[in-house]
C-alpha cells in the first residue's frame, strides 16, 4: 500500500510541474549559418563516399526553408562547367568532335581512323574545281569540313571525298560566322591544328603533311604558308621567300610599324589561310565577335593570342599558295 501511494504522488507531482512551464517549439531553435554551412559540406563528403549500389541518408530539410533553396545546395562537383554542377563526378564531358558515327554496332568500333588537323574551307559550289584541287592537298590526317555560303550541298557528291565530308549550309555567310559558331574550342579539341581557309587559293605548290611538319619545326602557334608574290599581295609579310623554310618578321613601307616587332612587320598572318594550333584557336575563338562578317582588322589581333607573337606566328615559305582573288561570296543574292 505504501509502495502505491508513493507512485500515485510521484506520477500528480511530476503533472503538475509539466503544466508550470511553457511550451517548447523546435521551430523556434535557430541553426547558425555557419552550423549549416558544415552540414551541407559533411553532407556531399558522405554521399561522395557512398557505394554505387547504395541508397544515401535524405538530409532533413528545414520547414522554413523552400524545396528549390535545398535543392540548389546539392553541387556535387563546383568545378563542373557553368549549369552542370548538380551532376555527379564522372558524368560531364565537356569536350566532343567531328568524327562521323555509324547508325549501329559497337561504339568502339564506329571510328576506323581519328583525324589528327582539321581544314575549312567556305565554299560555292561555282568554286568546286578549285576546292577539289586543294583537298586533294590534304592527307587521311584531315577531316575535311565545307562551309556552304550558296545553299549547294548535295551537288558536291560528284566528288568521292565529299561523301566522308562535313557539310554546313547557311546562305549568305562568311567563314567567320560560321567559325564562331560551329568552330568552339570544346568542339575541335582532338584537333592539333585547324585550318581556315578561303576557296579562292591555288595549292599547286602546297602539301599539307609538309606544312605541318615546318610549322612544329619552327614552333608556330599561328602561320599561313607564303603568298606568290606577283598575284593577290597586299602585305610584304606574306610574300613567300625562295631562300628559307620559314620566316617571321619583315621591312614595310616607313611608318608603318611603330616597332619591328609589331604588325604588320612581324607577329602577323592574314586571314584568307591561317593555320592555328590547338592552344591558339581557343584564344582566337573567344577573340571573334558575333557580329564581325569580312574579319578585316582581326589579323592585326591575333597577336594577343600567343606570347612571345614575333617568335610563334610566321609564314611558311616552303609550302605556299597562290591568291586568285575571286569575290564569288558577293555575288550572291
Amino acid at each position: 500500500m505504501r509502495l502505491i501511494v508513493t507512485a500515485f504522488v510521484g506520477v500528480v507531482f511530476g503533472f503538475l510541474i509539466g503544466l508550470s512551464f511553457p511550451k517548447l517549439s523546435l521551430t523556434k531553435f535557430n541553426i547558425s549559418s555557419g552550423i549549416l554551412t558544415t552540414i551541407d559540406i559533411k553532407y556531399t563528403e558522405y554521399t561522395n563516399s557512398v557505394p554505387s549500389g547504395s541508397t544515401p541518408l535524405q538530409r532533413p530539410i528545414d520547414n522554413n526553408r523552400s524545396s528549390a533553396n535545398a535543392t540548389s545546395k546539392k553541387i556535387w562537383v563546383p568545378s563542373n562547367p557553368r549549369g552542370a554542377e548538380r551532376l555527379p563526378p564522372g558524368i560531364v564531358k565537356a569536350e566532343s568532335d567531328l568524327y562521323l558515327r555509324r547508325l549501329w554496332g559497337k561504339p568502339n568500333e564506329d571510328l576506323t581512323s581519328t583525324p589528327k588537323y582539321l581544314v575549312t574551307f567556305t565554299v560555292g559550289y561555282n568554286q568546286r574545281k578549285n576546292i577539289d584541287a586543294a583537298v586533294k592537298k590534304f592527307s587521311g590526317n584531315f577531316t575535311i569540313l565545307l562551309f556552304h555560303y550558296d545553299g549547294q550541298t548535295t551537288e558536291w557528291d560528284e566528288f568521292e571525298w565529299s561523301k566522308q565530308a562535313i557539310h554546313v549550309s547557311v546562305r549568305r555567310q562568311t567563314k567567320w560566322w560560321y567559325a564562331k559558331r560551329f568552330l568552339h574550342p570544346d568542339i575541335v579539341a582532338p584537333y592539333d591544328y585547324i585550318f581556315i581557309w578561303d576557296e579562292d587559293l591555288g595549292v599547286q605548290h602546297f602539301n599539307a603533311e609538309e606544312y605541318i611538319k615546318l610549322v612544329r619545326k619552327h614552333g608556330l602557334e599561328i602561320s599561313q604558308p607564303g603568298l606568290e608574290p606577283n598575284k593577290g599581295l597586299t602585305w610584304q609579310m606574306t610574300k613567300r621567300r625562295g631562300d628559307r623554310e620559314v620566316h617571321k618578321e619583315t621591312e614595310e613601307k616607313p611608318g608603318w610599324c611603330n616597332h619591328p616587332h609589331v604588325p604588320p612587320c612581324a607577329a602577323f598572318v592574314e586571314i584568307m589561310a591561317p593555320v592555328f594550333s590547338r592552344d591558339a584557336w581557343r584564344c582566337v575563338w573567344h577573340m571573334i565577335q558575333n557580329d564581325l562578317v569580312h574579319g578585316w582588322g582581326l589579323d592585326f589581333a591575333l597577336r594577343k593570342c600567343v606570347e612571345p607573337a614575333h617568335e610563334k606566328i610566321g609564314v611558311v615559305d616552303a609550302q605556299w599558295i597562290v591568291h586568285q582573288s575571286v569575290p564569288s561570296l558577293g555575288n550572291q543574292v
